[in-house]
């Protein structure tokens, strides 16, 4: 059911990906960061100014923008980078960006939970959000800022106060999620992590990643104590990080390389490029919950279609079952935040 479109063993291929696109379609797109100078920002903005998909890379942030714009421009690939600092230039650094990755936000130290982070990135997410709905309505927005499960929901009900809310342009970027999943079993397999697709589904945070092994390719097995351990480190793997940076940030270039992926992702399919598949927390009406995170084919409009999820294991059942309370009491929580602000 699923096959990853990006192929991602190194940072060559990440940039070369869709030349053939950009020799035969000069429409490239104009993507626009929110949150470039950050932990996530610079590493993400590095990889997306290395696309030849790129056309225009505009960087948002509250701080040191144009220095990390300058610093990026000196790159010897053909997109322009321009850079915009503080809350007067926001609108003008969305205006007309086709693609828009928010990774704006605090990060989280050792001890706190992707909850922890809620009130101070989803007052941020909501502005962004509503900036974008003014300047930028029909773009393509991928938010990375956590909590993820929230956060989109956020950022969902401030599009639809402003009239221009389509559920098939927003995205939450779970992306690291399969990323992880991908490396985590190919390591214990002895397999090239290039060659292995999880997919992984739910949401983006502890019990909600749901990652599905039955449905590996190559197909895998494991016994049912290594296939809870693993699935348990997948979920987890954010909190692995954290503790090994010690206070020093949370997981940066793991997702800075994962967001960039799925950005391309984005601009690959804003140029009509076929079959383009990717995991995403999107608008869902399959579980419970109002948002769920699946593989979804990508159109220039976003969402061209939900694949779903498949026929699960009883261990993959049993996720499922854990996560969609969670899940939903998340997503409230994002929508709450909006209707009581």
């Amino acid at each position: 059911m699923f096959s990853r479109i990006l192929p991602h063993k190194n940072v060559t291929e990440l940039s070369h990906l869709g030349k053939q696109f950009s020799t035969s379609n000069q429409r490239n797109v104009k993507v626009a960061v929110c949150g470039a100078s950050g932990g996530i920002g610079q590493p993400l903005s590095l990889l997306l100014k290395q696309s030849p998909l790129v056309t225009k890379l505009s960087l948002f942030d509250i701080v040191h923008t144009p220095g990390v714009a300058a610093d990026l421009s000196h790159i010897d690939t053909n997109s322009s980078v321009h850079g915009h600092v503080g809350p007067d230039q926001l609108k003008e650094s969305l205006t007309g960006a086709e693609v828009i990755i928010i990774p704006a936000g605090v990060p989280r130290k050792p001890g706190m939970t992707r909850d922890d982070l809620f009130n101070t990135n989803a007052s941020i997410v909501r502005d962004l959000a509503k900036a974008a709905a003014e300047v930028a309505p029909t773009a393509l927005i991928g938010i990375i800022s956590n909590p993820v499960n929230s956060t989109v929901p956020i950022a969902s009900e401030v599009l639809k106060k402003a009239g221009v809310y389509d559920p098939k342009r927003i995205f939450g970027v779970t992306t690291l999620d399969i990323v992880r999943a991908n490396r985590f079993v190919a390591e214990l397999k002895g397999l090239d992590p290039a060659t292995v697709n999880i997919p992984v589904i739910g949401g983006h945070s502890g019990v909600t990643i749901i990652p599905l092994i039955s449905q590996a390719k190559p197909a895998v097995d494991f016994p049912a104590d290594q296939l809870k351990a693993l699935t348990e480190r997948i979920q987890e793997a954010g909190t692995e990080v954290v503790k090994a940076k010690a206070g020093a940030g949370s997981a940066t270039l793991s997702m800075a390389y994962a967001g960039a992926r799925f950005a391309i992702s984005l601009c690959r399919a804003l140029k009509g490029e076929a079959n383009v598949v990717e995991c995403a927390y999107v608008r869902s009406d399959l579980t419970d919950a109002k948002y769920f995170s699946t593989p979804v084919l990508l159109g220039p409009g976003g969402v061209e279609k939900n694949l779903g999820y498949g026929k699960l294991s009883a261990f993959e059942e049993g996720l499922l079952k854990a996560a969609i309370p969670e899940l939903k009491k998340n997503i409230q929580k994002g929508e709450d935040f909006v209707n009581k602000n």
